[in-house]
């Protein structure tokens, strides 16, 4: 079944109960919210449509930071006037929408500059539960980190923000792991108050940092790379997922160039265009996250958590977590403990 509302009626269905007002709610939705701030709002998805919430934070005049959790009951499609629109960026870890120019899909994100959003229909897939983390930006904001002294961009920069006239830049990225890295300190923010939103505020303006810095190479002509065929581009997603499934005993760069069906040149090179690291890199940064999250949970005790993630080796794990974060596994588990 396919469901198809305006963009108005979408949002008054959404913003219609908050999580403030519903006691005994799950706690994945529960932990999310912060009653004692009026600036961080966490809304109960619409059961005519699904079961999540959307979290909303405002960290200054102009700028906020939203967390979407839910699963549609059906095929969803938004019916979008045009319309002005601010910056916006969103990263996908699970689900997928596409809307007339751009497809989002898991470990993909979306960079909208600001301007007039041509109308349009968004299509967003019951298939997975969606989940995903956007920013919304005016441009004065914009202007006022990186412009010069009269608000005007960097020339690589300046058609991110156009006018209202103007139909908007977009394209579509690949989540590297150092955009993924800050990702994770923002859904794991352990903070509150006024912490909060310096922490919060932080970790966006480092995330706006990375994609103007690849928006950059983009207009100037650095760092251009043959784009892969799309037939090699799904095999080195294939090859990720081997990977991430085998977390324990993962198999050799030559057993997995032969499961995915490419050269072992091939796979390194594909790999390290598209994740910008080394296949056995990103293992290694995977495993250290999910042993952070792990340990967030304070539900494990570190040899547990070692083992959990593939490493063979407790000495080794909390040589490469120290390295990493800073802090020995032990040392951030008790850390977690005691900010709870």
């Amino acid at each position: 079944m396919t469901i198809t509302i305006s963009q108005g009626t979408y949002w008054e269905l959404v913003q219609e109960v908050k999580a403030i007002d519903r006691p005994n709610l799950p706690d994945k939705i529960s932990q999310t919210s912060d009653p004692s701030d009026d600036l961080d709002t966490t809304w109960i998805f619409p059961k005519s449509l699904g079961e999540g919430f959307i979290r909303e934070i405002q960290l200054r005049e102009g700028l906020w930071l939203a967390i979407e959790r839910f699963q549609l009951r059906d095929r969803l499609l938004i019916d979008c006037p045009e319309r002005e629109h601010p910056l916006e960026y969103n990263f996908m870890f699970s689900g997928g929408a596409t809307d007339n120019s751009l497809e989002l899909h898991p470990g993909q994100y979306n960079f909208y500059g600001s301007g007039m959003a041509p109308k349009e229909t968004p299509d967003w897939s019951d298939a997975q539960p969606i989940f995903c983390v956007g920013v919304l930006m005016k441009p004065e904001v914009l202007r006022s980190f990186v412009g010069n002294p009269v608000g005007e961009l960097p020339i690589p920069l300046e058609h991110l923000i156009r006018r209202s006239d103007q139909e908007y830049y977009n394209r579509a990225g690949i989540i590297t792991p150092a955009m993924q890295r800050i990702l994770q300190q923002i859904l794991h923010c352990p903070y509150g108050g006024i912490s909060k939103h310096l922490d919060l505020e932080g970790n966006v303006l480092r995330l706006t940092a990375l994609l103007l810095e690849q928006e950059t190479q983009l207009q100037t002509g650095s760092n251009i790379i043959q784009p892969l065929k799309l037939g090699t581009l799904e095999r080195i997603y294939y090859a990720r997922e081997i990977l991430l499934k085998h977390l324990d005993n993962p198999p050799s760069l030559t057993e997995l160039a032969q499961r995915v069906k490419l050269n072992e040149y091939t796979l390194k090179q594909g790999f390290r265009q598209v994740f910008n690291t080394t296949v056995f890199g990103y293992l290694h940064e995977y495993r250290l996250e999910q042993a952070r999250q792990l340990l967030n949970t304070g539900e494990m005790k570190v040899t547990e958590v070692a083992e959990a993630v593939g490493f063979a080796s407790r000495s080794y794990f909390a040589i490469a977590f120290r390295k990493k974060f800073g802090l020995n596994p032990k040392e951030y588990l008790m850390q977690q403990k005691r900010s709870r």
